[in-house]
C-alpha cells in the first residue's frame, strides 16, 4: 500500500512556508496531493485556476506531488483519493492548537486517517497567506514570501 498524503489548504497565494512543508514531506511519502480547498469562510483573492497553475509550476520538479482542487470535507477527499495521511504545516503555537483540534476531530470521524504535522523551518514561521494578501492589497512587494517559481507573477 502506498503512503499517500493530502496537504490541504487554500494556497491563496502559496507561500514559501507551504513550499517548505511539501518539499520536506516529499521524501516521506510515496505521493502527496496538494489539495486546493474551497473554504466558505474565506474570501479568496485568486481564482482556483490560477492557484492550481502556480502550484503545478512550483512543484513541477517533484514527480510524486500532484495538484487537485476539491470542496467538502478534507477527510472525504482523502478517502476518495485513497490517502491514509493528512499533512499539515505548523508555524507557531496558535497553529499547533488549531491543527491539534482538527486532527482530533478527524480521528474521531475517521480512525484510519492519520494527521502528520511538520513544523515549518524557522525562516518561514512568520509568513502566512493572509498577511501576503494584505501586503498585496496595499501595493507592497511580496516576492520574498512566495516561491521563486512564481515571483514574476507579483
Amino acid at each position: 500500500m502506498k503512503n499517500k498524503a493530502v496537504f490541504p489548504g487554500s494556497f491563496d497565494p502559496i507561500t514559501t512556508g507551504h513550499e517548505n512543508i511539501v518539499r520536506r514531506a516529499a521524501v516521506l511519502f510515496d505521493e502527496i496531493i496538494v489539495a486546493i480547498g474551497s473554504n466558505s469562510s474565506k474570501n479568496n483573492m485568486f481564482s482556483i485556476e490560477l492557484r492550481e497553475k502556480w502550484l503545478k509550476e512550483v512543484f513541477k520538479d517533484l514527480p510524486n506531488v500532484t495538484i487537485k482542487a476539491y470542496s467538502g470535507l478534507t477527510m472525504d477527499f482523502a478517502r476518495e483519493n485513497e490517502a491514509r495521511f493528512l499533512l499539515r504545516g505548523v508555524r507557531n503555537g496558535g497553529d499547533f492548537e488549531y491543527e491539534r483540534t482538527i486532527a482530533q476531530m478527524t480521528k474521531y470521524m475517521d480512525k484510519d486517517l492519520e494527521t502528520v504535522i511538520l513544523f515549518t523551518d524557522p525562516e518561514h514561521a512568520a509568513i502566512n497567506s493572509t498577511v501576503v494578501r494584505e501586503i498585496l492589497k496595499n501595493n507592497g512587494d511580496v516576492k520574498q514570501f512566495v516561491p521563486e517559481a512564481i515571483r514574476t507573477d507579483f
